[in-house]
């Protein structure tokens, strides 16, 4: 197979008027982790949406950057008539398509801005004409931390999570925890999150983001910290390994883990996400689970 061209990208922007927070790779307090992510998505919810509102649609699911939808992989089956709650669903685009599927989808988020911004949505999709489209109603919205939900045991169906809280917690295994809990006998749990290979490159679309910078084994979280020290962002960094041993003491039976290809038809770049990495590594994983 021939080694395909590599188009010049730029690898890092312009900041240099921008006060830079202190960038860290190291263990940090779940608590904390949530405080400084709350903070972070309230701050950010409106020009988040401003800036890949495009990409992810006001009523896709969309899996991840690669631009995958959930027509095109028909992970989550039938929805129809299910009770499906969406965690870390941000504006809740993810929920609102479900319930256009007859689905009785409830979106849950740990930001009140991202939540917010989905009530806008909403509002403003109650007034546009849906081209013959039956009413769906507007999604139910619930803001709470995905390590506790406020909801009671065997609730719902499905659960699902596309890029929402598993890269913002430092205890993963409290979130497939709880899915499991609120889920039903047999229910199915997906969840896309960042690949974990992605850590060992710089964050960036060109070529230096095809270099390794970093170990796969070092778990330490990537954090950004003001001057004073206050924690502001927090992403964490599984290893394949550990995220499966997470699903497994969960009580779930991880049934596929998706690595999915970037697509051609996508030449869209998302960060440190780009058509070029997207040849030479996977930037996203699926997990696939049931519950007993």
């Amino acid at each position: 197979m021939e080694t395909p061209e590599l188009p010049d990208l730029p690898d890092v922007p312009d900041l240099s008027d921008t006060p830079e927070p202190q960038v860290a790779r190291a263990t940090v307090d779940p608590a904390e982790a949530v405080a400084a992510n709350r903070g972070w998505w309230d701050a950010n919810a409106a020009g988040y949406y401003a800036e890949h509102g495009d990409f992810l649609g006001d009523a896709r699911l969309i899996w991840g950057p690669e631009g995958w939808s959930e027509e095109e992989l028909g992970l989550l089956g039938e929805v129809a008539g299910r009770d499906v709650l969406e965690i870390g669903a941000g504006a809740a685009q993810g929920a609102r398509s479900l319930r256009r599927r007859g689905a009785r989808a409830v979106a849950s988020d740990l930001s009140g801005g991202m939540l917010a911004t989905a009530a806008t949505i909403d509002q403003q999709l109650g007034s546009r004409p849906q081209g013959g489209a039956p009413e769906f109603g507007a999604v139910p919205l619930v803001q709470c931390d995905g390590r506790r939900l406020p909801f009671a045991d065997a609730s719902f169906d499905i659960v699902f999570t596309a890029y929402g809280v598993l890269p913002f917690v430092a205890d993963g295994s409290a979130v497939f925890a709880e899915a499991a809990r609120v889920l039903r006998p047999g229910g199915l749990l997906v969840a896309a999150e960042p690949h974990p290979i992605r850590w060992c490159f710089p964050d960036v679309p060109g070529h230096t983001g095809l270099t390794v910078s970093t170990p796969y084994w070092d778990r330490r979280a990537y954090t950004e910290r003001a001057a004073s020290g206050r924690l502001e962002y927090a992403e964490t960094h599984p290893t394949m390994a550990s995220r499966i041993a997470e699903i497994v003491a969960a009580g779930l039976s991880l049934e596929a883990a998706h690595e999915p290809q970037w697509p051609e038809h996508n030449p869209h770049t998302w960060g440190g996400w780009s058509p070029l990495r997207g040849e030479y590594l996977p930037g996203t994983v699926i997990w696939v689970a049931r519950s007993a």
